[in-house]
């Protein structure tokens, strides 16, 4: 599933630039260009933090601006201070009311995400608009994980710079859903990933049949092959289980992806099936209780 795989997990929605929300590419010459010019001023506070203070700029940084949240907002995220790295985008309201036990449910996949944050993050553009912003900065692409130039929005409100993590749709479904929205979202992601888990399965079938005289194999097999990551032999970081189930001759097979924790870690219970001419099909079940499907 790659770095940032099932939330990758819930900090995705959190982290705009590394999963494409509310961010965009910005063009930059060797990823790092001239400071972009803001419409408030062209001339710097002399209260602004200097590149050299702040590790990594090549702009000088007003305390408290956009490009001095989104600064905070990385280094409290690799300090794995998650509570107060969230606080500072518009998906606040989803996290105000947990408990820090609460929180700390989602710890693997806020790690996995912290983990991967640079020491320094190199922010080269501010363009501030009223109570609007966009800053660039340089950031691991999620496929490639190659550093790339992307932009993040920012809104004031009460004199407050937000990262927008999410869109308008996705901030009003996240305040309606407030604590529930976490949940709600990791539900679904693992969900999707179940999918892509399957379809990966269904192609490493493929590839393992034709090199074994069109035998299949299980997922421990699959797996050492290296056809089929690591993560389909446990539910720790992709909250589902998956199993492969072969034919006395080997033959055939059936695929499953069941949730480990029906209605928390996922509520859709998945099998892949041959049909007669050897082709795969996928079905889902929600009110399967966390039981695994049959053909």
């Amino acid at each position: 599933m790659g770095l940032f795989r099932t939330f990758a997990l819930i900090l995705v929605a959190v982290l705009p630039c590394f999963l494409g929300f509310g961010c965009a590419s910005a063009t930059a010459t060797n990823g790092a260009g001239p400071a972009m010019s803001s419409n408030k001023s062209s001339v710097q506070s002399t209260n602004s933090v200097s590149a050299n203070a702040a590790k990594g700029a090549t702009i000088p940084i007003d305390p408290n601006g956009p490009a001095d949240t989104v600064r905070l907002f990385y280094k409290d995220l690799r300090e794995r201070k998650f509570r107060e790295a969230i606080f500072l985008t518009n998906i606040r309201p989803a996290i105000e009311g947990l408990t820090d036990m609460e929180l700390k449910e989602f710890q693997v996949d806020f790690e996995a995400i912290a983990g991967i944050v640079p020491p320094e993050i190199q922010i080269n553009g501010e363009i501030v608009s009223g109570d609007r912003a966009t800053v660039t900065v340089n950031l691991p692409d999620p496929e490639t994980e190659e550093n790339k130039v992307q932009s993040i929005k920012l809104r004031r409100e009460n004199d407050v710079w937000t990262i927008l993590s999410t869109d308008e749709t996705a901030e009003k479904n996240l305040r309606r859903e407030r604590t529930n929205y976490f949940y709600q979202l990791r539900i679904q992601t693992h969900e999707n990933e179940a999918r892509k888990m399957l379809d990966r399965i269904i192609k490493a079938e493929m590839v393992y049949s034709l090199q074994n005289e069109k035998n299949y194999a299980d997922i421990p097999v699959l797996v050492e092959a290296g056809l089929v990551p690591d993560d389909a032999k446990s539910a720790d970081s992709t909250g589902y289980n998956y199993a492969v189930t072969l034919s006395t001759d080997k033959k055939k097979y059936t695929a499953t992806a069941t949730p480990a924790e029906y209605g928390k870690s996922g509520r859709l219970s998945f099998v892949t099936t041959l049909d007669a001419k050897g082709t795969a099909h996928l079905n889902s079940k929600i009110n399967n209780g966390g039981k695994t499907m049959s053909n």
